[in-house]
């Protein structure tokens, strides 16, 4: 139509290489299942992220301590077989007829050889005692010590806590080995003891249980120390002055106040003690002798000489078992002291 002006056509552009329709697909793909699982990701961790940062304790006790658990019971109910492993399948298919079926066998023959073998009772009862007397030395001398510590000035206890703590540093097998260099009949000890007169032959300390309880209060003091030591030191001083002002011994003062104060850290130290003690396999195979009987040292000859894993696992069931009454007594103890506490 005349009076509009005429329309320029557009210049010819050339498209270049030409995209197929199979890589755009696959270009739109590969963006979306990277950028869409990371988005995804952060939304799930934004939703969930205080169950994640809970749940991984849990997880973490669940795989390195109940799994562990699991297995040791699964192996206790087991049969010992001459094959490798050492022990039958507690659940299997069986064949019969045609049939297939599934088979629990339970095997209880070894909890009940642990209560009717004396060698097992003896080894158990035989744990406990040593343990419970290495624990009550331990606290003869860790009683003192922390009250000692707490009492003392500030700019030393840093110093005195470094040297309860340094002996971690070292590894537990030297320590033990450092102590037979110490009690054997020609050892440091005796030569002391004879070179100052008070005895004339060497005594005969190593192969004993007086060297067992040597080793276990030595190994296991600032178990005992440090809970004691914590207790002490939130303790107000002016309790004891008060009582000493009123007329009170300085010893019955001790006894009624502090300790009672401290009994908490008390027996937290002893079942930090007594516990691993009555599982002790190292220091009674050094320090100790033939008679010194214990289910530590059992469970390891019955798990790698004896190659009786189910026998080893139902000691270790038992053992752990007879463990944890001290603790769930501790507990119950806990719970009823601060119930009183609200209630006051």
């Amino acid at each position: 139509m005349s009076g509009q002006p005429a329309q320029t056509p557009a210049p010819y552009v050339s498209p270049g290489p030409q995209t197929t329709a199979f890589e755009v697909l696959e270009r739109t793909t590969s963006a979306f299942s990277f950028y869409g699982v990371l988005a995804r990701f952060v939304q799930w961790l934004e939703r969930s992220g205080r169950t994640l940062v809970i749940a991984l304790p849990f997880l973490w006790l669940g795989l390195f301590f109940l799994a562990p658990f699991l297995i040791v019971l699964k192996l206790s109910f087991s049969e010992t077989v001459l094959a490798v492993p050492p022990y039958a399948p507690l659940v299997a298919w069986l064949e019969e007829n045609g049939l297939s079926y599934l088979t629990v066998r339970l095997n209880l023959s070894n909890y009940l050889l642990l209560f009717e073998d004396s060698l097992y009772v003896r080894a158990f009862l035989n744990s406990l005692r040593i343990s419970a007397v290495a624990t009550f030395l331990t606290l003869c001398v860790a009683l003192p010590l922390a009250n000692a510590m707490s009492r003392a000035p500030e700019r030393w206890r840093a110093l005195l806590l470094m040297m309860v703590i340094l002996p971690f540093w070292t590894s537990f097998l030297i320590r033990v080995y450092a102590w037979i260099g110490i009690l054997k009949p020609e050892g440091i000890l005796n030569a002391v003891l004879i070179g100052l007169g008070v005895i004339s032959e060497p005594l005969t300390i190593l192969n004993t249980d007086i060297a067992v309880y040597i080793g276990i209060v030595y190994s296991y003091l600032p178990f005992m120390v440090l809970p004691i030591y914590a207790s002490f030191e939130k303790m107000d001083p002016s309790l004891i002055e008060a009582a000493v002002d009123l007329g009170s011994p300085p010893i019955k003062a001790f006894w009624t106040i502090t300790v009672r104060i401290a009994l908490p850290g008390i027996i937290a130290g002893c079942l930090l003690v007594f516990i691993p003690a009555a599982g002790e396999f190292v220091i009674p195979d050094l320090l100790g002798g033939s008679e010194t009987l214990m289910i530590g040292r059992t469970l390891w000859l019955e798990f790698f000489n004896n190659r009786d894993w189910p026998l080893a696992s139902a000691v270790a069931i038992v053992l752990l078992a007879a463990l944890t009454v001290p603790i769930v007594l501790f507990q119950r103890h806990q719970a009823r002291r601060g119930g009183e506490d609200g209630a006051s």
